[in-house]
Parts: C-alpha cells; sequence; structure tokens
C-alpha cells in the first residue's frame, strides 16, 4: 500500500516536471526568439550557426532549471498546503473510525483562516466534539440501565430463595411474593419508560393533537391517586380554572401530570399536602403541582431532569430516574415548558405551560 502510494507520488512529481518543463520552454522560446529578432534588427546583422547553437544550448539549460525550480515549488507548495492537512485529517478520522472521539486537529500554520482546510478541520473536531458527548451518554446510559436493573433482579432473586425455604409461614410467604412481584413490577416498568424514552427522542412517535378541556384531564389523572393520599393523609388542595381546552396529545400529555402526580405523593410524607393549580391565559395553560415533601437543593434541581438521575436516594426504590426525563421530552414536543421550584424541607413545585387551542372559545355548545 505504501509502495503504491509512494510510486504515484513519483510519477506525479515527473508529470508536473514535463508539464512545468513544456510551459517554460514555451515562455522561453518565444521570449529568446522575439529577443534575438529585435537584437538582429538593431545589430543589423544575422548570427552565425555557432552563436545561435551556442543560445539555443543555453536556452535548453535555462529551462531545465527553471522547469525543476518550478516543480519544486509546486511540489513544496502542495506538500505544506495540500498533503500535510490531509495526512492530518486522515489520520484523525482514521482515530474516529477505531472509536477514539477525543482526537482534535490543530490548526495547520500558514494556511488562511478561510482556507477550505481550515474549515474542514473546524467541522471535524466539532464532529469530534459531539461524538464523544454522544459516546458518553451511551456508555452512562447502558451502566445506569445495568445498575437499575440489577437491583430489581437481585430482589426477586433473593425473595425467590426465601420462598423455598421449608416450613414458611403463610405471612411469610405472602410477604415475600408481595415483594418479587413489586420488584418485577419496577422492572417493567423501567422497561416501558425506556421503550417510551427512546422512541420520543428518536422522533419515531408523532403526536396525534386533539382539543380537549384540561382541567378534566387534570382530575381524572389526580382521582387514580386517591387510594394513595388516603392512606397517608395528604391533604389536597386544587384550584382548577373551568373550560381551558388545550390541542395537545391526549395520551401523552397524560403521561407528564400521572408522572408529576406519582412524584408528589412519594415525596410528601404523611399529613403533608398537594396541590393542584391551573389558570390560563390568552396564550398559555399554566399548572402548578405543588407538594410539601423534602424539597430538594439547586444543584440537584438542575439534574433531575436528566436519565437515571435520582437526588433523594431514600426513594430510589420506588422510581428508576426516568420519569421526569420522560416529562421533560412530552413537554418539548408540545412546544410546553416545564420549570420547577423547590426548598429542602419545604417542598416542591413544577409548573407545566401548555399552549391553549386557538378555537376554544368556538367549540360546539
Amino acid at each position: 500500500m505504501k509502495r503504491s502510494h509512494s510510486t504515484k507520488r513519483i510519477i506525479r512529481t515527473i508529470s508536473n516536471f514535463f508539464i512545468f518543463f513544456l510551459l517554460a520552454a514555451f515562455v522561453t522560446t518565444c521570449c529568446i526568439m522575439l529577443f534575438i529578432s529585435a537584437l538582429q534588427k538593431s545589430v543589423g546583422r544575422k548570427f552565425t550557426e555557432e552563436e545561435i547553437a551556442l543560445a539555443a544550448k543555453m536556452t535548453m539549460v535555462n529551462v531545465v532549471l527553471i522547469s525543476i525550480g518550478m516543480t519544486a515549488v509546486d511540489h513544496y507548495r502542495r506538500k505544506r498546503i495540500v498533503e500535510l492537512p490531509v495526512k492530518k485529517i486522515v489520520e484523525a478520522t482514521s482515530k474516529m473510525i477505531e472509536g477514539n472521539f477525543d482526537v482534535r486537529i490543530a490548526p495547520i500554520p500558514g494556511l488562511a483562516a478561510d482556507d477550505g482546510f481550515q474549515e474542514i478541520i473546524a467541522r471535524i473536531n466539532q464532529m469530534a466534539e459531539e461524538l464523544s458527548s454522544v459516546e458518553t451518554l451511551r456508555t452512562d446510559f447502558i451502566a445506569n440501565v445495568s445498575h437499575e436493573m440489577k437491583t430489581p433482579l437481585t430482589v426477586m432473586q433473593n425473595y425467590g430463595t426465601l420462598l423455598q425455604t421449608p416450613d414458611l409461614s403463610e405471612e411469610k410467604r405472602i410477604e415475600y411474593a408481595k415483594a418479587i412481584t413489586d420488584a418485577s413490577r419496577r422492572l417493567a416498568d423501567m422497561m416501558t419508560n425506556i421503550l417510551k424514552l427512546n422512541r420520543l427522542e428518536n422522533q419515531q412517535i408523532y403526536p396525534n393533537p386533539t382539543t380537549f378541556d384540561l382541567g378534566e384531564q387534570l382530575c381524572e389523572s389526580l382521582l387514580q391517586y386517591e387510594s394513595t393520599w388516603e392512606r397517608k393523609n395528604i391533604e389536597i388542595e386544587t384550584d382548577i380554572a373551568e373550560s381551558v381546552h388545550v390541542c395537545a396529545d391526549a395520551e401523552l400529555l397524560l403521561l407528564v401530570w400521572n408522572n408529576l402526580f406519582s412524584n408528589a405523593f412519594k415525596f410528601t410524607e404523611d399529613g403533608g399536602k398537594v396541590s393542584l393549580t391551573l389558570i390560563a391565559d390568552e396564550e398559555y395553560a399554566t399548572v402548578k403541582v405543588s407538594d410539601t415533601g423534602c424539597g430538594m437543593s439547586t444543584e440537584v434541581g438542575a439534574h433531575i431532569f436528566e436519565k437515571f438521575y435520582q437526588g433523594d436516594t431514600s426513594h430510589a426504590t420506588q422510581g428508576n430516574g426516568l420519569g421526569l426525563p420522560l416529562v421533560k421530552r412530552v413537554v418539548d414536543i408540545m412546544h410546553g415548558e416545564i420549570g420547577v421550584e423547590s426548598a429542602i424541607g419545604i417542598g416542591t413545585t413544577f409548573t407545566v405551560k401548555i399552549r391553549r387551542a386557538e378555537n376554544e372559545l368556538e367549540e360546539p355548545r
């Protein structure tokens, strides 16, 4: 391969030499002919054959020297301006093909800032940076999935082993079976959320927007947790504006409310309070879900929409860190906004803004 490449370079150098030789010979001959013609007229005599032969030899030598010089200059120019950038680009892209996305190409001195190669180098560095970020996310994602799967699988394995204990009481058998069921349900929920999030991120789920009453949907979603708030003696406070219609995918939007309510009840201690507020202006419907739970720091709040991130590890067994990233992605697809305000020991408030239906005032009675 190297020999073939070297042979091509030699052939190209020889070809360039002959091209420059012919060009230099043509230009030099024309100049000499014009010079001799002018000189004959000024001297007033014709040159002898010996003088013409000597002039021809000198011309040939000059042509050869000029051709060699032009070939050398062209070779240096190509090596500096073309071959060097190409070599660096090939080396960098070869490393990227092998999986090394940390490689970067340094700007080549001597090339103009607006040179095409400088632009290519900048784009390759940008691409390498993006690929490095994607690879990091992929590695972290695999590590996190493996970790999250290991926990429920370990629980199921341990309790499955305990179920095989001889003379196990009925009470313990039910307890262990329930633990296995809860772990398997958590594992199934995690797989479901991973698939949903993956389809959303890859735009394989296309929203099916319809116009519906947002207040009714919020109430229906909240009522699903009635047994939870009664068991934990949680106070429910609602302030829902009437006849607030939005144009969105109802099924996807339901994922948002279910996740927000689930988190609110999960992090609110017995005797606490969960609040639901719906207000609207001419453009947006704004939903606020508040709780009096443990709250979180500003640092934790900055990462809660990242996959598998769990700020409160004491509740880690109740979730898998995929709910809020799923919420964020759905809200983004709806061209809405989501924010969070929280303070440790006081509680958390999630605010979601969804664009109202343009024709809601014209809804049939």
